[in-house]
Order: structure tokens, then C-alpha cells, then sequence
């Protein structure tokens, strides 16, 4: 069973994500009104994804995000919440290895979907918005294209490019005339050459080495 943390510092919004989730059997082992909370509560309860809200009294979502996220091996993935698609603080804990983000109005599907997406280890990219959020908020050095990504194959700066476009396993698979499992291999091999967590990350890195422009187009 899947093990979850909430973190929001509104009760409705805290009652109404429990319920949603229980209904489905995923175990809410704890919640936490603010970014100190949050924090203690995985460290008491050990869960398999967080979802945290941006904004909280005390210790926002994004320093309870870097806390979490900084510890030892076993951290749970984090999902970001927050009211609006594009908010700087969501750039910075997804920077800071948060797996996604959700707006507080998803729906009850999607909600169980992600969390059962992120608890397999995948990270929750919405193409459009993702991608309007990174090319708003990443920091771009054209010198640290070379530096950064010299480790990759030309195949796999191909493939780094069009997934940060929004392209899905399968759409690259069709683009680029491979199979699904070979471009899963790609990807992989990409987010460890690159020390990343998951694709959202590989997304910004991207951006901010300049091998993806807001010009690109997928």
C-alpha cells in the first residue's frame, strides 16, 4: 500500500485529498499544517510521497521540500501543490527535486494517478505547463552546455532535447524511429550520466544549459 504525507496548512483542502485517497487504498499515515511538520512527519512515518503545499505558516513547502529531499537514501518523492501553474516556487523545488506538481483543484483521478505515477518512480510532467514554467524561471548559461552535458551521446543530446519539448516515451519512440524500450534506455542512461532524479529535472537542466530554448518547438 501506497504511504502519503499531506501537507497544507487549509483543513479542507487536507480532509478533502485524505478522503480522496483512502477511498482509493492509498494509507495517509500523516498531516502536517506546515513546512516543520511536514518535515518531522516523514521522518516519524517514513511515507513513499509527499504532497506538499508551496505556501505554509512557519517553514514554506519549498525549504520542507529541500530538508526532506536532502536526506539519506529511502527519501519519498514530493508532489508540489499550489493554486497557480506558474509560480517561481514551484521551478524551485522541482530544481530542488521535487518529482511534480499538482494544482489544489485536480481531480480525484488524476490526484490517485499521480501519486501512483511518482511512487513508481516517474515524475509527474505536464508538458504544456511544465515546460512554460521552466523557460520562465530557468537560469541559462550558455557555458555550462558544454561542461554539463559533455558526457552525453549525440543520440542522447537528441533525445534530451525532445523530451524536454513534452515529448512521451512513445512520441520519441515515433520521432525518432525506436523502440519504446530503447528510448526508455536513453532516457536512463541520461539521468544517470547527468545525476538526475527523474525527467522533470532533466527538463530543466535542458533550459538552463541552453540545449533547449524557448524558441524550440516540439
Amino acid at each position: 500500500m501506497t504511504r502519503v504525507v499531506i501537507a497544507d496548512d487549509q483543513l479542507l483542502v487536507r480532509t478533502g485529498f485524505r478522503m480522496i485517497l483512502t477511498a482509493d487504498g492509498v494509507d495517509v499515515v500523516a498531516e502536517a499544517t506546515n513546512g516543520e511538520e511536514a518535515v518531522d512527519a516523514v521522518r516519524r512515518t517514513r511515507p513513499d510521497v509527499v504532497l506538499m503545499d508551496i505556501r505554509m505558516p512557519v517553514l514554506d513547502g519549498l525549504e520542507a521540500t529541500r530538508r526532506i529531499l536532502s536526506g539519506a537514501a529511502g527519501e519519498p518523492r514530493v508532489l508540489m501543490l499550489t493554486t497557480f501553474d506558474l509560480d517561481h516556487y514551484v521551478y524551485a523545488a522541482l530544481s530542488a527535486g521535487a518529482s511534480g506538481f499538482l494544482l489544489k483543484d485536480v481531480t480525484p483521478e488524476h490526484l490517485v494517478a499521480a501519486i501512483r505515477m511518482v511512487r513508481a518512480g516517474d515524475a509527474l510532467l505536464a508538458p504544456s505547463i511544465t515546460r512554460r514554467l521552466v523557460e520562465r524561471f530557468a537560469r541559462r548559461d550558455e557555458g555550462v552546455a558544454h561542461r554539463d552535458l559533455a558526457a552525453l551521446t549525440p543520440r542522447e543530446l537528441e533525445v534530451l532535447r525532445l523530451l524536454a519539448q513534452g515529448l512521451s516515451n512513445a512520441e520519441l519512440a515515433t520521432r525518432l524511429h525506436l523502440s519504446e524500450a530503447t528510448v526508455k534506455t536513453h532516457v536512463a542512461r541520461i539521468l544517470a550520466k547527468l545525476d538526475l532524479r527523474d525527467r522533470v529535472q532533466a527538463v530543466i537542466t535542458a533550459y538552463e544549459t541552453g540545449l533547449v530554448s524557448p524558441r524550440d518547438e516540439a
